[in-house]
């Protein structure tokens, strides 16, 4: 069920399977879900403007979406160790952001569909 959104200048060089790959176990510790409920979507922007234009950093902006009902502190701790393992993995000067955002139950649907 977590959706993990990853917006990233497309210049930005980092091991993007390493960091999905330890940030699902935190999921799914602190919101009480199972790693393979993670999935991680990595998108590349070639063209975004940071302010003026002039500093030249690259960004990242993670987005994990949630169902809904985790209290404001687990929402927190994600967010925190979010950003933690971010800086583990992005090591340039950066522009980021970290949001933990929630689903609504009564509108949200996943599944799988089988092979036809």
């Amino acid at each position: 069920m977590p959706q993990i959104l990853v917006d990233y200048s497309a210049e930005l060089d980092f091991d993007r399977e390493g960091f999905a790959k330890e940030l699902h176990p935190v999921i799914a510790e602190v919101i009480d879900t199972e790693v393979a409920a993670c999935k991680s979507v990595f998108r590349p922007a070639g063209e975004y403007v940071l302010g003026d234009g002039a500093s030249g950093e690259v960004f990242v902006l993670v987005e994990i979406k949630i169902l809904a009902g985790r209290s404001p502190e687990q929402r927190a701790e994600l967010t925190r160790r979010t950003l933690a393992l971010l800086e583990r993995y992005v090591t340039v000067p950066l522009a980021y952001g970290v949001e933990v955002t929630e689903l609504d139950r009564a509108t949200y649907r996943f599944g799988h569909l089988a092979a036809r």
